[in-house]
C-alpha cells in the first residue's frame, strides 16, 4: 500500500474518533484550563475546538486528505536537517549529502528564510491532530518537536533557528536580511500549537526558552535600533509573543509583543485613516493581528477600534471579488481597482491572515457580514488554492484574464505561500460553528459534525452546498435542551425556507442577519434551510464594464482552454530565479474576455447544465466556479458588452 492511500485509510477510520487534545488556535472560548491570561473583552460568540468539529465527506475533506498525504511524506529528517545543520549536531558520510535529500526553494540551506516551512508544518501537525484525532500526526509532531529540543540544548542560550544568530544581529544593526524575525515567528507560533492543539509539553518548554532568549537580547537595546529593527518584515511575531503571555502569565513576553509594535503601520490606524499606499501587505496584517489579541488580553479599546477599522478597510476597499487582496503582494490604489487585474494578484498568504482576523472579530461581534467574507474567501480563493490532482498550491490567485494558477512543487518551492498552504487545509472545521450562552451559530454550510459538550447536543450537517441550495441537520441529544440554533442568513441570498421537523417555520428575519430557533430540541429533531442562490455582477469601482459573476457567494470563471501554456505549466519552473513572481502566462492574443448581457438581469445571459455548477451562454462559454478552474486559462473579470 503506498503512503498517500495508508494516510487516507488512517484518516477516514478516526474521523469519527474524538482526539485527546484539548486546546487549538488562540481564539476566544477555546483551549481551557491552557492559559492563565484569559479573554477579558466582552464576546458576543466564542469558538469551538477544532477537535469537536467532524468533516463529513465533501471537497473540503477531499483537500484535507490531500494536504495531510503532502505533510506525512515529507521526511522529518527533511525538515530538521537545516536546523541540526546549524547547531552543529548533524554529522553524515560527505556532509549528509548521502543520507538526507535537501530540501530546495525557499528552504535551500542559502535561504535566508530555512526553517519557516517546519514552523508551519508544527502548527499543521497540530491543527490536523486535532481535526482528524489521527495519532499519525500526532507522533510527526512529536519527532518534530524532539529533534529541535536536540538543537536548542545544542545552541545553549535559548536561540533556536535553522540560521545563526548572526542574521539576527545583522537586523538589529540595519544591516540588509531576509526577514529574520519573521522566520522565527513561524517557529514560535508552530511551537505553541503543538502544546495548544496536541499537548505536548516540551514544545511549550522550548518555546518559553526562546521567548527567554529573545528577551535578554532585545531588553538592552535603545528605542532608535528598535525602530531600526523593526522595518525588516516581522510577520507575526508579536502575535505569538501575547499568546505566550497569554499561557504562561510571564510579562516579559507582553513586553515582547509591545516591543514589536509598528508605530509607523499601526499609529495612522489609531487615527482611522486609510493610509495603506503601497505598502506589502502580509506585512501589514499580522501586526493588526496582534492588535486583535491585545485587545482580547487587555481590553484595549484602541486596539478593537484599529482592528475593526482595518477589517472594514480592507473589505470595503482592498479586496477583489474572490476575497483576495494585493498585487504583487502589496497594496495599490483601490480607485484604480480594474488596472491591477494582473497574473500575481491575491497572495494566499493575506487571504489567511485575513481570515484569521475575521476570526477574532466574529467572536467580538457575531456580525454576519464578517461570516459572509469569511464564506466569499474560503470558497473562491482558499478552496481553490489547492490543485485536486497532485496537492500542490498556488502563491497567487492571478485575475489577468486568460492566466491560469500556477502550482507549486513538491521539491523545490517552500514559499510561504506553501507553508500557510499546509495550515489552510487542515482547519475548515474552525469556522463553521460558534456558540454563546443562548445558542449555537451556523456559519457555514460545510458537511460536518460539531459536538457542544457543555449542552450534551451533537449536530450533524449534511448538504451538497453549493451545488444545491439546502442543508439539513440532524440533531442528538443525551436529555431534551433548551437552546437556540442561529442559523446564517446570508446576504447573497433571499426568501429563505426553513422546516422544523419537516414543519416550516416563519422567517422574519432579513439578509444580512441570523434566522434565531429557540425551543426545547429532542434526540432526532431535524432542521432544514433552503438558501436561494441568484446570479449577480460585481463591477470594478473605476470601472462599469469591467466585472466579475457571481452565484450566491461563488465567484464563476470562464474556461479559456490551455493554448499556449508549455510544461511546466502550470507548475513552477524551480530553474528560474523567483518563477512565480516573474511568470508569464503568455496570454493569446486573440483569446476572448467580453461577455453580452443585460447588466440589471445577467442571470438571462447563463443557462445552467444539470445539476452540477456548470453554465453556459450563447457566446458558447463554458463558465464554472473558481475553484473549480485547475490546469487551465480562464477569465474572472469580464468586460460586459450591453445587449442590444
Amino acid at each position: 500500500m503506498n503512503k498517500k492511500v495508508l494516510v487516507t485509510t488512517i484518516l477516514f477510520g478516526s474521523l469519527t474518533v474524538s482526539g485527546i487534545v484539548s486546546a487549538q488556535s488562540v481564539y476566544p472560548g477555546q483551549h481551557q484550563g491552557k492559559l492563565k491570561k484569559e479573554t477579558v473583552a466582552p464576546l458576543q460568540a466564542e469558538s469551538f475546538d477544532l477537535k469537536d468539529v467532524r468533516l463529513l465527506p465533501s471537497r473540503f475533506r477531499d483537500n484535507m486528505l490531500r494536504d495531510s498525504a503532502w505533510m506525512t511524506s515529507i521526511d522529518v529528517n527533511r525538515l530538521l536537517h537545516s536546523f541540526r545543520t546549524n547547531a552543529g549536531v548533524f554529522a553524515g558520510r560527505e556532509g549528509g549529502y548521502m543520507t538526507v535529500k535537501k530540501l530546495g526553494g525557499w528552504e535551500s540551506l542559502d535561504c535566508e528564510l530555512r526553517g519557516h516551512t517546519t514552523g508551519h508544518m508544527l502548527s499543521a501537525l497540530g491543527l490536523m491532530y486535532a481535526a482528524t484525532g489521527s495519532e499519525i500526526f500526532k507522533l510527526k509532531g512529536d519527532s518534530l518537536v524532539n529533534g529541535l529540543e536536540e538543537v536548542q540544548n545544542a545552541l545553549k542560550n535559548g536561540y533556536l533557528s535553522a540560521w545563526p544568530e548572526e542574521l539576527i544581529n545583522r537586523n538589529i544593526q540595519g544591516k540588509g536580511v531576509w526577514a529574520p524575525w519573521y522566520t522565527l515567528h513561524k517557529l514560535f507560533s508552530g511551537l505553541i500549537d503543538q502544546y495548544l492543539y496536541a499537548d505536548n509539553k516540551k514544545a511549550l518548554t522550548i518555546v518559553t526558552r526562546m521567548g527567554d532568549w529573545a528577551y535578554n537580547k532585545l531588553k538592552p537595546l535603545s528605542e532608535e535600533t528598535r525602530k531600526l529593527m523593526i522595518r525588516n518584515e516581522f510577520g507575526g511575531i508579536n502575535e505569538s509573543f501575547y499568546n505566550l503571555y497569554s499561557i504562561t502569565g510571564d510579562e516579559r513576553y507582553r513586553w515582547l509583543a509591545e516591543y514589536f509594535y509598528h508605530n509607523d503601520v499601526i499609529d495612522p490606524l489609531k487615527e482611522l485613516r486609510d493610509d495603506l499606499g503601497t505598502k506589502h501587505t502580509n506585512t501589514f496584517i499580522p501586526k493588526v493581528i496582534a492588535e486583535a489579541r491585545n485587545y482580547e488580553l487587555t481590553r484595549n479599546e484602541t486596539s478593537r477600534k484599529l482592528s475593526e477599522f482595518f477589517w472594514h478597510t480592507m473589505i470595503d476597499h482592498h479586496t477583489f471579488a474572490p476575497g483576495c487582496s494585493s498585487d504583487k503582494e502589496h497594496y495599490f490604489d483601490p480607485k484604480k481597482l480594474s488596472q491591477h487585474l494582473t497574473g500575481y494578484t491575491g497572495e494566499t498568504c493575506c487571504t489567511y491572515n485575513m481570515l484569521k482576523l475575521s476570526r477574532h472579530l466574529f467572536c467580538w461581534t457575531g456580525d454576519s457580514s464578517i461570516a459572509d467574507y469569511y464564506e466569499r474567501a474560503l470558497y473562491n480563493h482558499i478552496l481553490g488554492q489547492q490543485d485536486p490532482e497532485t496537492g500542490m498550491v498556488a502563491y497567487f490567485l492571478p485575475l489577468l484574464s486568460g492566466s491560469h494558477k500556477l502550482y507549486s512543487t513538491k521539491e523545490n518551492s517552500f514559499w510561504c505561500c506553501v507553508g500557510s498552504g499546509f495550515e489552510n487545509h487542515a482547519k475548515f472545521g474552525e469556522a463553521i460553528y460558534y456558540h454563546n450562552n443562548q445558542g449555537i451559530y451556523v456559519n457555514l454550510f460545510i458537511p460536518s459534525q460539531v459536538t457542544w459538550k457543555e449542552k450534551g447536543l451533537t449536530i450533524r450537517q449534511e448538504t451538497e452546498f453549493p451545488r444545491e441550495e439546502t442543508t439539513h441537520f440532524t440533531l442528538r441529544t443525551e436529555n431534551p435542551v433548551r437552546t437556540t440554533i442561529y442559523l446564517r442568513y446570508p446576504s447573497w441570498s433571499k426568501d429563505v425556507k426553513v422546516l422544523v421537523n419537516g414543519k416550516k417555520i416563519s422567517v422574519k428575519q432579513k439578509p444580512g442577519s441570523y434566522i434565531a430557533i429557540t425551543r426545547e430540541w429532542k434526540d432526532g429533531d431535524q432542521i432544514s434551510a433552503t438558501y436561494p442562490m441568484q446570479i449577480k455582477l460585481e463591477t470594478t469601482p473605476d470601472n462599469p464594464n469591467k466585472a466579475a459573476l457571481l452565484y450566491g457567494p461563488l465567484v464563476l470563471a470562464g474556461e479559456r482552454g490551455t493554448e499556449g501554456m508549455q510544461a511546466p505549466a502550470p507548475f513552477s519552473n524551480p530553474a528560474l530565479y523567483n518563477d512565480y513572481y516573474t511568470y508569464n502566462f503568455h496570454v493569446p492574443a486573440h483569446l476572448r474576455t467580453s461577455l453580452k448581457l443585460d447588466k440589471k438581469h445577467p442571470e438571462r445571459a447563463l443557462q445552467r447544465v444539470g445539476s452540477d455548477l456548470k453554465f453556459t451562454t450563447e457566446q458558447g462559454d463554458v463558465i464554472r466556479p473558481l475553484y473549480d478552474l485547475h490546469h487551465q486559462r480562464y477569465v474572472v473579470y469580464w468586460d460586459l458588452q450591453s445587449e442590444k
